[in-house]
């Protein structure tokens, strides 16, 4: 099994001596290089970079420079994707969006962590876990998800938060460690004036 297979499959991994993932990563940064500096107004070029990183674009994707990602290839966005400036998604293993998730400014989605033992750590041994973000998600300004999280359809947030541990549908949900204030109601519909 390859250093890349066992990343995938869930095991300890060297992220740091492999040829195949230093390769992998350092086109994905090159990618993000060369998109990180394209014009504002080059919308063009941009989305043909975004289509070169990303390894799923399933519709429509606005990402708003600066953008980093390790290994862009296993990040899957559904339709109607939004991330604002500042975006970092450590994709170590597969990092999935649904539909109409709206990511604010410095947020961080990190599938990788580093091993327990000092001497794995020492030796460069990483571990990789899914990220799984339902539809219509809002993740809000300054937003850590941690390895192996899932975020439930229709859920949004709060700024600040690390998330830790999956988040169900349908709530609003903040803090460190992020945790469920609320569910999300009919009510909210009045929230705001029209």
């Amino acid at each position: 099994m390859t250093e890349w297979e066992k990343a995938q499959a869930g095991y300890l991994y060297n992220a740091n001596n492999d040829e195949e993932i230093l390769r992998r990563r350092m086109r994905c940064k090159d990618l993000c290089y060369d998109f990180n500096h394209c014009r504002p107004s080059d919308t063009d070029k941009q989305n043909e970079l975004l289509h070169q990183i990303f390894g799923e674009i399933k519709g429509t994707i606005t990402v708003v420079a600066p953008f980093y990602a390790d290994y862009g290839s296993n990040i899957s966005v559904g339709q109607n994707f939004f991330a604002n400036h500042n975006v970092n998604i450590l994709d170590g293993a597969k990092v999935t969006f649904g539909d109409n998730v709206c990511i604010a400014p410095n947020c961080v989605f990190s599938t990788t962590g580093h091993a327990i033992d000092a001497q794995q750590r020492a030796d460069g041994l990483e571990i990789s876990q899914p990220i799984q973000i339902g539809d219509n998600v809002w993740i809000r300004t300054n937003v850590s998800v941690l390895p192996g999280v899932t975020i439930g359809n229709n859920s949004i947030i709060g700024a600040g938060s690390v998330v830790t541990k999956d988040i169900p549908a349908d709530v609003i949900a903040a803090g460190d460690p992020c945790r469920v204030i609320r569910p999300i109601t009919p009510a909210d519909k009045n929230k705001y004036p029209i």
